[in-house]
């Protein structure tokens, strides 16, 4: 059974990175103006229902249970095995969320294996 290599099309080269920008700016926006700024989290543990609040809690409850990183290396341990660009795309969402919220060791072995997926066997040469 012959392997191909995986790779990107110019496209999906763009959307990957639109993605990884917008997913890492979300999560330095949840980090730093929501979990951490202290007038946020005052106004949040005191009883305030608003969006910010909300994403608040549920990010703050996915990070202690280790849901980002988990979910990451599960979608890289499948893109190793198949790669494509839909699991390339989700455990690149997920990836980027854990290492900027907390889940750095799973994150980090997750991206590792994302750039495995694109590691075939060369071509045979006559």
């Amino acid at each position: 059974m012959k392997k191909i290599p995986f790779r990107l099309s110019p496209y999906q080269v763009q959307w990957l990175l639109i993605i990884g920008f917008v997913t890492v700016g979300y999560a330095l926006y949840l980090r730093y103006l929501a979990i951490e700024l202290s007038s946020v989290a005052l106004a949040c543990d005191a009883g305030l229902q608003t969006l910010a609040c909300k994403s608040r809690a549920v990010a703050t409850t996915l990070f202690k249970n280790s849901v980002f990183g988990a979910t990451a290396l599960v979608i890289a341990v499948l893109h190793v095995m198949r790669p494509s660009i839909v699991l390339l795309t989700g455990g690149l969402i997920a990836a980027g969320l854990g290492i900027v919220l907390y889940n750095i060791v799973l994150s980090g072995l997750a991206i590792g294996l994302l750039i495995l997926g694109f590691a075939r066997p060369a071509p045979a040469t006559a």
